[in-house]
């Protein structure tokens, strides 16, 4: 992971600092900024950054405004940090295209190991790895998705969990596995977040959504 740049946006330098050592300790370049201009002047000037790790309440612009307008413009993964717990704040983030959702006060090492784990599958995997079903065709190394030769544009953790739903065709999960392989360390929340995710994603891949099938009391199953 070394030379990976992080761009970490809190109005408090204490919190920058505290997230900058652990993620320095891995290896990763960080960029600082105290507001949500300083934030966006930066994304914009750096086209490498590889994730940003993006507080809510800050002066200028606040964290669901950067977070809308970098999402017109990329899919890099976003983790927003807040002290803001309340449900629907969260469920704001994942419409938003937030990839993570981690509410103060938080383990600055879980926060490492779910930044290692984002970019490690972002990274992840050389040659040309394409997979169709039903005429949606995923691309794993462009990180790109296309119905019918349409390109839909997914957020990080979508893109994840139709991949593993690809590489599950047919197969009954339930909540509890999808968590435990899509996200990918111990979460926090509950299985709204997979409801909330398959919902978005359904949405997205139109008629095509209805092959990812409800089994109620359990989970999913991907199917065309």
């Amino acid at each position: 992971m070394d030379d990976l740049k992080i761009l970490v946006v809190d109005d408090e330098s204490r919190m920058r600092k505290l997230v900058k050592d652990f993620l320095a300790k891995d290896g990763y370049i960080v960029i600082e900024a105290e507001d949500g201009q300083q934030a966006l002047d930066a994304f914009y000037a750096d086209k490498d950054i590889s994730l940003i790790i993006l507080d809510v309440m800050m002066p200028k612009r606040d964290g669901w405004e950067v977070c809308r307008e970098i999402r017109q413009n990329s899919r890099v993964p976003i983790i927003m940090l807040t002290a803001k717990a309340e449900e629907r704040d969260e469920l704001l983030g994942f419409e938003l295209g937030v990839d993570e959702y981690i509410s103060k006060p938080f383990s600055p090492k879980i926060l490492a190991a779910r930044v290692s784990a984002i970019l490690r599958r972002t990274n992840s995997g050389a040659g040309n790895q394409v997979m169709e079903v039903g005429g949606i065709v995923i691309n794993k190394v462009a990180h790109s998705v296309t119905v019918d030769g349409k390109e839909v544009d997914l957020s990080y953790k979508e893109f994840e969990l139709l991949t593993y739903f690809f590489e599950n065709k047919g197969v009954a999960l339930s909540r509890e596995k999808i968590l435990n392989n899509v996200w990918n360390y111990d979460y926090f929340g509950d299985a709204r977040t997979i409801d909330t995710h398959v919902k978005k994603l359904r949405g997205k891949l139109g008629d095509k959504g209805e092959m990812i099938k409800t089994i109620w009391g359990m989970g999913y199953k991907f199917e065309d």
